[in-house]
């Protein structure tokens, strides 16, 4: 089904969703599972390397860059609510400023949403869908789109026993419950995104229901983001560690887009573009 929003506002600068378009992550972390401390170091953020990065995904085709402070990895430490404001926030208004592209903030906490808004992030990626306190009026306060993610538990607690009687309908339920409440609280429908949650609470063989029923999940109408880049679900049906998942990545991704989704969120943003630019080249051949 063809979103109902095809376009959506992001402070600003249009971002079409008629067409898959390409998230790159910059993760401000020092334990992020795949590239924790490479942008971040005893100061904090650091600024050049992010920007350097960042100018090279914005070359390379990124329609969005995707800025978080938190690691959501199972068994990541805590981060105050004051360090994910300071590893943050100087990165998007630095982001901002230099690329025109949407940017992306993944965070949960409402302090960071409204901080982010005010610094002109155009998009806010929410791992736990707006269940933390204040975050759905923080949300609705900054008239910024936001993604929702489907994830079973928490971080510490997600992976140790997930469990489901029918993972695609329950995801798929999870959600559109989510975008009620989220129009409740004054976020329409031409503002949300969802996002299956890959990898959080869901075993390998939840991973790839969902993956092969996406088109179910892009049924309700709204643009469907995912995250795959990397994953561990490669690790365990391949046995290749983070560094060596690229190939199985692309293949996730174009997989991914032919089933409906309209953003994929990346580390390798040139490969993916490319990747992509083929699946469009033959849905247009016919």
């Amino acid at each position: 089904m063809t979103s109902e929003t095809p376009v959506l506002n992001c402070a600003g600068r249009p971002l079409d969703c008629s067409s898959p378009q390409v998230m790159g992550i910059l993760n401000i972390t020092p334990d992020s599972f795949s590239d924790g401390g490479q942008l971040f170091g005893p100061g904090g953020a650091q600024l050049d390397a992010v920007l350097k990065r960042a100018e090279a995904m914005v070359a390379a085709g990124a329609s969005l860059l995707d800025v978080g402070g938190e690691s959501t990895r199972p068994g990541a430490a805590t981060v105050t609510t004051a360090e994910e404001v300071d590893r943050v926030l100087p990165v998007v208004e630095a982001l901002v400023a230099r690329f025109p592209v949407v940017v992306s903030v993944d965070t949960s906490t409402p302090e960071v949403i409204t901080g982010a808004a005010a610094a002109g992030a155009g998009l806010i990626n929410d791992v736990r869908a707006l269940l933390r306190p204040g975050a759905l009026e923080a949300v609705a306060a900054s008239e910024l789109p936001v993604c929702l993610m489907h994830m079973q538990g928490n971080p510490e607690t997600m992976q140790a026993e997930p469990a489901y009687q029918d993972v695609v309908s329950e995801v798929v339920a999870w959600l559109a419950e989510r975008v009620t409440v989220c129009e409740a609280t004054g976020i329409p429908r031409s503002r949300i995104l969802l996002d299956p949650g890959f990898g959080f609470g869901k075993t390998l063989e939840h991973n790839l229901a969902l993956l092969q029923n996406l088109d179910r999940l892009a049924a309700l109408g709204l643009p469907v983001l995912v995250g795959l880049s990397r994953k561990s679900m490669i690790g365990k049906l391949l046995g290749r560690e983070v560094d060596r998942r690229l190939p199985a990545s692309l293949a996730l991704a174009v997989l991914a887009v032919e089933r409906g989704a309209r953003i994929v969120r990346v580390h390798d943003v040139a490969e993916t573009v490319d990747a992509l630019a083929m699946v469009q080249a033959l849905q247009g051949a016919g």
